[in-house]
């Protein structure tokens, strides 16, 4: 535990924002933002500049239940369409 004279001294001295120190005050990513990086991740193309902005915004938790999510999405519209193709055969 350290005193409070050396919580000042350290945010004073922390190259980190205030909001950066505080998980809580974090922005974090909405639904959209979420499943564009996954469907990204997916594919392969992603920029880094995006990539380092959803480090900070996105939640790992949140990640996993949006790739299970996107996996089924994209194993359904595979099926579809596999299925839209072997019908008229």
């Amino acid at each position: 535990m350290l005193l409070p004279s050396c919580r000042r001294l350290r945010a004073k001295l922390s190259p980190m924002a205030p909001d950066e120190r505080d998980p809580s005050k974090r922005p974090t990513a909405g639904f959209l933002q979420l499943m564009g990086a996954v469907f990204a991740s997916f594919f392969g193309v992603r920029k880094r500049a995006a990539g380092e902005r959803d480090v900070g915004t996105i939640k790992p938790l949140h990640v996993i239940l949006a790739g299970i999510l996107g996996a089924a999405i994209l194993v359904a519209a595979i099926a579809t369409l596999v299925y839209f193709i072997t019908r008229g055969a």
